[in-house]
C-alpha cells in the first residue's frame, strides 16, 4: 500500500517560487517523499498543486508540521496555509 501527500497552495509569484521549492529538496528527501506531479492551475497559474508518495508517513507528517518548511514556504511566497491531505491507495 502506497502512501501520498497531497499540498495545494497559493503562491504570490511561481518564477519567485520555484526555486526556492527546489532548493528545498534535501529536506524532502529526510523526509522521504518522492514528488510524482507538480502541477499548476490552468485559471490561476500561482495555484500549486504538488502530489509526493510517502515512504515514511511519519517522516511526511513531520516535515509538514515542521517549522522549517514554514519559513521556507515564506521565504517562497506562499500565500496562506497550505491544503494538506495525506492519502492511500488500498481501495
Amino acid at each position: 500500500m502506497a502512501t501520498y501527500v497531497l499540498v495545494r497552495h497559493k503562491v504570490r509569484d511561481y518564477t519567485t517560487w520555484k526555486p526556492v521549492y527546489d532548493a528545498d529538496l534535501p529536506n524532502r528527501v529526510k523526509a522521504d517523499l518522492t514528488e510524482k506531479h507538480l502541477l499548476r492551475g490552468i485559471d490561476d497559474t500561482n495555484e500549486i498543486f504538488i502530489l509526493f508518495e510517502a515512504g515514511d508517513l511519519s517522516l511526511a507528517k513531520g516535515f509538514v508540521e515542521s517549522p522549517a518548511l514554514r519559513e521556507t514556504m515564506e521565504k517562497a511566497g506562499v500565500i496562506g496555509r497550505p491544503d494538506v491531505h495525506f492519502l492511500s491507495d488500498n481501495t
